[in-house]
């Protein structure tokens, strides 16, 4: 077996065991030009490059951010991107010694001849894209994959699961052999009437194959992190299941799936309220130890009530800065099995599910 660089492979391990340090985890601020048009247009912001620089940079300046968040994945705009001042906002991150990351993947494309399942874009060139990205100052990178369940359709199909865990596998070596932490991103989404058991079920059918090439393309597991979905119901499904039920199910399918050597599972929020993304982390980390760090990648489940307060007003950065705080403090309390609930009110509540969610 070819094995990778040793060097190489020390450096992995070193920013993978950093992004997953106890407290901390991952801010995903990675929206495409056109999701993040989405956000703006829900607070009557025009989607310019200035205000999307203006806004990333009020979240990589909040001050104090660094305690709880060790990563922060972003838009290939972004990571060449400087705020009005001329200051880089990978400096910005590192100042708070936040290691910057890139989504690599290109978008979803129909999978030809399946019923309606999708592939991910985005291997011809990897190569040279990492490397221009590591010379930029990112050190990990995410590629999101999506599969739906749909039981009465036979979904995801066994063609998509072996498309999605190769295309993840292949993505990995690529990004380890250019020295990139790759974040593995399966993601089941949440759409469906399926019940919880159900999607357990998927879900350990998944990872098994996800793991399973990540074996065959020999990717180092220590250098490597995981995003996957909770193990939640449906979105349509009648019967709705609590923290503990999620936090069962989930931690029962990453026992059976998921080797002891991979240093972190950095969790999607897949359209959860921001306080049901850290109820059910923290009732996770209640049942440790694990062999693993549980922890957060929350796009929406971080930023969603920060967006509101902002508005689009540089008076009212500062007041969006403490909420994005708050927010990421209860997931650092979450990460560490600690979190009391109630940061962020009422607001924070509110559901951010979006059906046949694209980014």
């Amino acid at each position: 077996m070819v094995k990778i660089d040793q060097e190489i492979a020390k450096e992995l391990v070193a920013n993978a065991e950093a992004i997953a340090t106890p407290g901390k985890g991952i801010l995903a601020a990675d929206e495409s030009t056109g999701t993040i048009k989405k956000r703006f247009d829900g607070i009557n912001v025009e989607n310019t490059e200035q205000n999307r620089a203006a806004y990333r940079e009020l979240l990589f300046k909040a001050k104090g951010c660094g305690e709880y968040i060790s990563g922060a994945i972003l838009f290939e705009e972004t990571l060449y991107q400087k705020t009005a001042n001329g200051e880089a906002m990978v400096d910005l991150l590192k100042a708070e010694g936040i290691i910057p990351g890139i989504k690599v993947d290109k978008g979803l494309v129909p999978l030809p001849l399946s019923d309606g399942e999708t592939a991910t874009q985005g291997l011809d060139g990897l190569g040279k894209r990492c490397q221009d990205y590591y010379n930029q100052g990112a050190r990990f990178a995410k590629w999101r994959a999506v599969l739906t369940i749909d039981k009465a359709a036979g979904k995801p199909s066994n063609l998509s699961i072996q498309e999605t865990a190769h295309t993840l596998a292949r993505y990995a070596a690529i990004c380890q052999e250019n020295k990139l932490v790759p974040i593995v991103e399966p993601e089941i989404l949440t759409d469906g009437d399926h019940d919880i058991e159900y999607c357990a079920e998927v879900t350990e059918k998944v990872l098994a194959a996800q793991f399973k090439a990540l074996h065959d393309h020999h990717v180092l597991l220590e250098g490597c992190l995981l995003k996957p979905n909770m193990v939640t119901p449906g979105a349509e499904c009648p019967k709705k299941a609590d923290a503990g039920e999620i936090a069962f199910y989930t931690v029962r399918t990453l026992y059976r799936t998921v080797p002891p050597s991979l240093v972190g599972v950095m969790f999607l929020s897949g359209g959860q309220s921001e306080e049901e993304a850290s109820v059910n982390l923290n009732a996770m980390n209640k049942r440790g130890p694990h062999p693993f760090a549980l922890s957060f990648s929350y796009g929406r489940a971080l930023q969603a009530s920060a967006l509101k307060a902002w508005g689009g007003k540089p008076e009212n950065v500062g007041k969006a800065q403490t909420v994005f705080l708050e927010r990421a403090k209860a997931n650092s309390q979450a990460q560490l099995g600690k979190y009391q609930g109630g940061a962020g009110g009422g607001g924070a509540g509110e559901s951010l599910y979006e059906k046949k969610y694209v980014y």
